[in-house]
């Protein structure tokens, strides 16, 4: 069985997730999407995985646009999974009704509970918290395993609570994700900088350009907080929300596993 997993991760926890479920479906290639949009893959898979975080209850804009896009044959079977520190909004029926406008089938949608990692709400879990949720991520994973090895479909897609999902959809997503390219205002640096440059080389849209060294950022945002989160020295600040909170990267993920070769 020749697949392919996708995946979408800027402090790590979607990527682990890509590689245990890579490793399950006999070392499945896994690609990351800021890399397939720009340098299209073949696509003579008989299964492909998207494996993405939640954004305000929705999906990242860059996969919703990757979504529109790659290229996949009709009789692949397609699967969903999110990553998500809390409610999964409606990211899979998001996912699923740009495909299926594609004429693309989306067979399943898992969510997957990880630490959350929104540094201008709240600080980094503590590290049992932490342990906790990643053994149960390792259970969760083995479970999709499962059901994508047969072939399985849903119409159901993890998505609940239903109603609570589709509200804070409509409330926040719904509104506030067009404006996401330019949250990108919000974030500064502080005298720490040492201008070491890895908060360019991790943003996945080549969003931050360096000038004397320092960051400035552009207007294509993701919003997806990896420039702050991977700053050696935590200069990186969003507004003052983020003054004094733990930042956060999965454990077993560096800087250079998330860094995409220009």
């Amino acid at each position: 069985m020749k697949a392919a997993i996708y995946y979408f991760s800027a402090t790590g926890n979607s990527l682990v997730v890509a590689k245990d479920l890579a490793r399950g479906l006999d070392n499945a290639e896994f690609i990351p999407i800021s890399k397939a949009l720009k340098i299209p893959e073949a696509t003579a898979y008989e299964v492909i995985g998207f494996v993405y975080p939640v954004y305000m209850f929705g999906l990242p804009l860059i996969v919703a646009d990757f979504l529109k896009t790659v290229k996949i044959r009709p009789q692949t079977y397609v699967f969903s999974v999110t990553t998500l520190g809390g409610l999964p909004g409606r990211a899979h029926t998001l996912a699923k009704d740009i495909l299926k406008k594609r004429g693309i089938d989306l067979a399943c949608g898992f969510s997957v509970i990880m630490p959350g990692n929104y540094v201008p709400l709240y600080g980094a879990f503590s590290k049992e918290r932490q342990n906790k949720i990643f053994t149960q991520q390792k259970i969760k994973t083995q479970e999709i395993l499962s059901f994508i090895r047969q072939m399985k479909r849903s119409a159901i897609m993890e998505e609940k609570p239903f109603l609570l999902s589709f509200l804070l959809y409509k409330m926040i997503y719904k509104i506030g994700s067009a404006k996401i390219p330019l949250s990108a205002q919000g974030f500064w640096v502080t005298e720490k900088c040492t201008k070491c440059g890895i908060c360019a080389k991790v943003c996945p849209v080549e969003n931050i350009r360096l000038t004397d060294g320092k960051p400035l950022w552009l207007t294509h945002c993701q919003h997806c907080m990896g420039c702050l989160q991977w700053c050696p020295v935590e200069a990186v600040q969003y507004q003052k929300m983020t003054l004094n909170k733990k930042r956060y990267h999965h454990p077993d993920i560096q800087a250079l596993d998330i860094i995409v070769p220009r």
